[in-house]
């Protein structure tokens, strides 16, 4: 009997304990941020991976415990978004969100894994990679209006690089010659190192790629920066004008990163993670930082963030369409 009475304030016990574990203010144990890309190496995404490295850094310093960064790469990132998607909606796995992934993969792919916005609650964006067009100095065109006339005489249209088909860049190529019937022609890459490679040594005139890939290249005179495709000039480049002020009504187009968790993630939880990003975001370091990668922070309320992708979705699901894009 008194064995057995042990036994039931044993069980009691832990149980209690339990239930104060469970209660305990969020976070409590270490979190895990998925890179649905391989870390480093000299892709697009190593910019969103880096990104992604200094934001868990910064938070594992606010929230008292560690954010762990885990890549699981593959699928042009459907793979890790996935894994996230049907993790347990308890703000302990979270995602590395990527513009490609989440607004253009579900347009080039015949099927993802996965619902942008069913399955996904938003955090809050990281910030927003300025795009531009660059040409090879010795390119007979210096602004967007003469870009656009040139290639409407070129029986063959002029050729522009990106980092690969169905990027964010090839998006904005795209959306240019459907508002303005520029005769283009969309060269993919393998990233966009190797087309800045072709357009330095002049293979091909154009490309359209991160600003952060072409800065230095700009600033040394080796290639020559047609327009950014900022609502705004860009911070790092504030002789360049816009495709706004170059002509082209409307014309924005950013490649961003930010934090999203399952769906149902409960709502005290997504508010905690949001104030402690903002927090970092809007701190002078962070946001040099992410500048030096060409990342401007962007530091606002969830919704907001829920309604950028959802415009996303649906501006650039007309243009996958119309053009009849389609991943490799």
């Amino acid at each position: 009997m008194k064995s057995m009475l042990r036994t039931i304030v044993c069980v009691f016990i832990l149980l209690i304990g339990f239930a104060v574990l469970a209660q305990a203010p969020f976070p409590n144990k270490p979190i895990r941020l998925v890179v649905p890309f391989t870390p480093g190496g000299v892709t697009d995404t190593s910019v969103t991976d880096t990104s992604g490295r200094l934001i868990a850094e910064q938070l594992s310093k606010r929230l008292g415990q560690q954010v762990v960064v885990d890549n699981k790469a593959g699928a042009s990132g459907n793979i890790g978004t996935q894994m996230v998607a049907v993790a347990e909606p308890d703000g302990y796995t979270l995602l590395l969100a990527f513009d490609g992934t989440m607004v253009i993969n579900p347009h080039v792919f015949d099927k993802v894994p996965f619902d942008t916005v069913k399955d996904f609650a938003p955090i809050g964006k990281i910030g927003d990679a300025v795009l531009i067009l660059v040409a090879h100095p010795g390119f007979a065109a210096n602004t967007l209006k003469e870009v656009i006339a040139l290639s409407q005489t070129q029986k063959g249209g002029l050729s522009y690089g990106t980092s690969g088909t169905g990027g964010t860049p090839h998006i904005g190529g795209e959306l240019l010659k459907q508002k303005t019937n520029a005769n283009l022609i969309h060269v993919p890459y393998k990233g966009g190192g190797q087309a800045m490679t072709d357009v330095l040594g002049g293979n091909i005139p154009l490309v359209y790629t991160a600003i952060a890939g072409a800065i230095q290249h700009v600033k040394s005179g080796k290639l020559h920066a047609v327009a950014v495709s900022s609502a705004q000039r860009a911070s790092s480049l504030p002789q360049v004008p816009t495709f706004i002020e170059s002509g082209v009504a409307d014309f924005e187009i950013n490649s961003w990163v930010g934090l999203m968790a399952p769906a149902k993630t409960p709502k005290v939880v997504l508010d905690k993670l949001n104030a402690e990003l903002n927090a970092v975001l809007m701190d002078a370091e962070v946001k040099e930082r992410l500048n030096a990668l060409g990342i401007t922070s962007t530091p606002g309320p969830a919704q907001k963030f829920g309604d950028e992708i959802k415009r996303d979705l649906t501006r650039y699901g007309r243009v996958v369409k119309s053009a009849g894009i389609k991943s490799e």
